[in-house]
Parts: C-alpha cells; structure tokens; sequence
C-alpha cells in the first residue's frame, strides 16, 4: 500500500482540506489550514508532501516523526499545521482499511458520549443573554464567550465593570446547573489580567481561557494560576509537548492543543498524556471545521483526562459556510443534551462531500486574521 497522491483544498470559511489517496483505493482526510494563512499552510502541505507520496501510509508513527524532524528548522504553526492535516488523513486511512473508528485504534473508547459547548457573543461580545438562553433552550449544557473586545492595558472601573456584567447576563441566563467559559484571547495584558479574573469570579467561570498572550506564558501564568481559584486554560497556540511542558509546570490544568495545528492526532495524544500525569484535562481548540472537529472527538473517547469539547455550529466565524456545509451525512454531529454520540464510522467518522468541497475551492478563500486598534490608534490585540 502506497501513497499516490496530496491534495489540498482551501474552503470558505477559512479552513484548507487535504485528501490523502493510496494505490489501494482507499483515501483519508484531514484538516490543519492555520486560520489567516491557509495559504501558507497549503504550500507547507505542498511540500511535505514530497515525503508523503511513495510511503506506506499505514507507518503514520514514521511519516511523523519525518515530517515533525526531517527538516533542519523544524517546528512553528504553518508547519505544524501542515503535519496535523496529514497525521489526520494517515489515521483516517488506517481507519477505513481496517473498517474500525480512530478511537478504537488509539486504545478503544474511555466514555460512550463527548460533552461540547457553543459559541456566544461573537468577536466583540454583545446579546450575550438572549444567545445563552437560546443555547440553552437548544440543550446545550455548556457555552463560551470573548471577556472583551479590544481592552486597555490598564484598564478603567467601566472597562472592568462591562465585562463583569456581560459575565452575570450569562450565568443568570444559564442558571448554577449550566457552564460557561470565558475566553480572554490574548487580548488583556498581564498587568489587567488578574483584575479581570478576579471580577469574574463570583459568576464562577468553567474556565478562564488564554488570559495572555503565549509569549508572556513563561513570566506570567504562574502568577495568575495563583491568583484565582478559577482553573486557567491555554494551549490554541502552542504546538508540541515541549510547548506545552512549561504551561503545566506553570499549573494550568485545561489544556486546549488544535487538532488541526498541534501536529495532529499523533501529538495532541502524547499532549493529553503527558498532561495526565500534571494532573490536567484536556479539552481541544477547535472553532474550525468538520475533518478538524471529527479528529477531535477520535481523540476525545480515548482520553481518560478529556474535559469537553469545543465545536462551531453557528460560529461567528461561519458567515459564510457551516459545519455541516461538506459533510454528506451531517447527523454524525447530532448534539442531544450538549453531548454527541460515539461515532461507528470508520476513520474519521465523517464522510465528506468531495463535490462540495471541490466547488468551494474553485470559488476560493482568503480570510485574513483581523487586525484591531485601540482608541488612539495604537495595536490592539484580537
């Protein structure tokens, strides 16, 4: 069995598709498009592939460890990316070659149902009540939403104040038997980060999410860690284990790898694991699309630590395609009672629709990660 071709796709809404095919007729895909340079991420694929084509698909370990440390600079998020949209469709393959889900793969299932949440509030977080109550009239039992948008970097009693009420909307909107989180982005400076914690708190937060920047991890989690009896969650934006070390030695206990930049299945399970032993959950980034939401969940049942699930049905990313916009049997990603049912499909478990997928790329992508200001026109982060 021998791989014959790599092929890339670039879909709306910001998501690039690769479709791994054998001489055996069987195919896998996968997805990594890192969002805002799908582009890259595609040429990144391009050329991995060079390694890929010829090889026996069934050594994914190998191709791995080739992909991850066969180039003299190795590592960063567009690379990274490209070997997670591969190390993806390599499993998917194993997977339908054997006529067996991923998860039975990598150990069988620890859980027969995957809790998920919904996104609310959208990049500048507003409505944030009326769209809890609607997650929760869905049956969600979870949900996220941004703290802020651009935030000062010192910031002011009414810059506090409005985040703290928007947070008080969705608890009184959930009630105490519902979760929410509150995903900082990046965007509040270690200096404000611990004030904005602490204003949060009495709404008890599932998680606080990302509350700075990943270069400032190394200086600044541990103080927050310690700050706040709130568990601190991060993780979108590193890549490897060895990112990953200093974060838990730092005591964040939610660990949030991308299926579809953090090198894949293969990595993201020796993440999990090696967040276990920290004693850590894990609960995996994913507002992206359907490959990368379905190599989540492979990875979710077999995972003792797994938290919960995030996913982007109704997105406000997805304005211009959906989750479900390219998957041929859409039901694979039935929620009921904010949880989805073990998948039986092989691979993946999710059957795409090649010709919507291929129609979507011939009429082309290119979504750019927004650039935001402050007031005075300065930087801001988004």
């Amino acid at each position: 069995m021998r791989v014959t071709d790599v092929e890339t796709f670039l879909v709306a809404p910001r998501w690039m598709f690769v479709k791994v095919s054998t001489d055996a007729g069987v195919h896998g895909w996968g997805e990594g498009g890192l969002e805002g340079a799908a582009d890259v991420t595609a040429a990144a694929v391009a050329a991995l592939a060079e390694q890929v084509v010829g090889e026996d698909p069934r050594r994914i370990e190998d191709l791995w460890q080739r992909l991850t440390k066969g180039g003299f600079y190795r590592g960063g998020p567009e690379r990274s990316s490209a070997i997670a949209a591969l190390d993806q469709a390599l499993w998917d393959i194993a997977g339908r070659r054997l006529g067996v889900p991923v998860y039975e793969l990598l150990g069988g299932p620890v859980r027969d149902r995957v809790r998920v949440y919904g996104w609310i509030g959208g990049d500048s977080p507003h409505d944030v009540a009326a769209a809890a109550t609607a997650q929760r009239e869905a049956g969600m039992t979870a949900v996220k939403m941004n703290a802020t948008a651009q935030f000062p970097p010192i910031p002011s009693a009414s810059d506090v104040a409005a985040a703290s009420d928007r947070a008080g909307q969705v608890r009184a909107a959930l009630g105490p038997d519902r979760d929410f989180a509150v995903d900082f982005h990046g965007r509040v400076s270690a200096a404000a980060a611990p004030r904005l914690i602490e204003a949060l708190e009495p709404f008890d937060p599932l998680f606080i999410e990302e509350p700075v920047v990943p270069e400032h991890n190394h200086t600044n989690l541990r103080r927050l860690v310690e700050s706040t009896s709130r568990p601190i969650a991060t993780g979108e934006r590193l890549f490897s284990r060895g990112d990953f070390l200093p974060v838990l030695e730092a005591g964040v206990r939610v660990v949030q790898p991308d299926l579809a930049h953090a090198g894949g299945i293969s990595e993201v399970r020796r993440i999990a694991a090696l967040a276990e032993t920290f004693g850590a959950v894990l609960a995996p980034h994913c507002p992206l699309g359907p490959l990368a939401l379905a190599a989540c969940l492979q990875v979710d049942f077999a995972t003792p630590n797994f938290l919960i699930q995030e996913q982007s049905l109704g997105i406000h990313y997805n304005r211009t395609a959906e989750l479900l916009d390219y998957v041929a049997e859409p039901e694979v990603f039935t929620f009921t009672d904010g949880h989805v049912a073990r998948p039986a499909g092989p691979g993946l478990g999710v059957e795409i629709d090649e010709g919507a997928v291929r129609r979507a790329h011939e009429r082309g992508m290119r979504w750019r990660t927004p650039v935001w200001t402050h007031p005075d026109g300065s930087f801001a982060e988004w």
